[in-house]
C-alpha cells in the first residue's frame, strides 16, 4: 500500500469498502465536459469507480477501474476529498477520486458500463444520479481542472 492509502485507512477506520475513480475531463470548444458512465444494472449516471482490490493503492485502483470502465488509459491529476455514503449493502463506503485527462483508448460497451456520455458542467450536475457526486463535481476548482486539460 501506498502512504497515502494508509493514510486515509487510518483516519475513517470505519469505513468497510474502499473505492476509487476518475472525474475525467476534456475541452470542447473552451468548455470542460465531464465523463460520465451509465450502470444499466443500477440505472444510473455517475462517475467511473471501483472496489479497491487487496494490496493495490487507492491511485492504482482508479486508474484501473476507469480502463476497465470506459476503455480509456487516463493520466491521474488532483486527487478529491473522499466521497462518503452507505452502500446497497449498507455499509460506509468511501471513494476517493481524481481528476484525470484521457491519453489514449476509446469506449466499449461491457458488463459494468453499457453508455458513456461527455457533458459540460451544467448538464452533468443535473445528469448525475447521486447527490454526493453532485457535490464532488460542484467542488472542483474548476480553473484547476481546466489547466490540466491545457497541458
Amino acid at each position: 500500500m501506498s502512504k497515502a492509502t494508509d493514510q486515509l485507512r487510518a483516519d475513517y477506520p470505519h469505513v468497510e469498502v474502499w473505492a476509487a475513480g476518475g472525474l475525467i475531463g476534456r475541452l470542447a470548444a473552451a468548455q470542460i465536459e465531464v465523463l460520465l458512465a451509465h450502470r444499466a444494472n443500477h440505472r444510473d449516471w455517475t462517475f467511473p469507480k471501483g472496489k479497491l482490490d487487496e494490496g493495490e493503492t487507492l491511485s492504482r485502483c482508479a486508474l484501473r477501474e476507469v480502463q476497465e470502465e470506459t476503455g480509456m488509459a487516463c493520466t491521474s491529476h488532483d486527487r478529491l476529498p473522499p466521497v462518503f455514503y452507505r452502500d446497497a449493502r449498507n455499509r460506509d463506503k468511501a471513494v476517493v477520486y481524481w481528476t484525470m485527462t484521457v491519453d489514449a483508448g476509446a469506449y466499449v460497451s461491457n458488463d459494468e458500463v453499457d453508455a458513456i456520455g461527455w457533458f459540460d458542467l451544467n448538464s452533468a450536475d443535473a445528469v448525475l444520479t447521486y447527490a454526493h457526486d453532485r457535490a464532488l463535481l460542484q467542488g472542483v476548482d474548476v480553473e484547476r481542472f481546466r489547466s490540466t486539460m491545457q497541458k
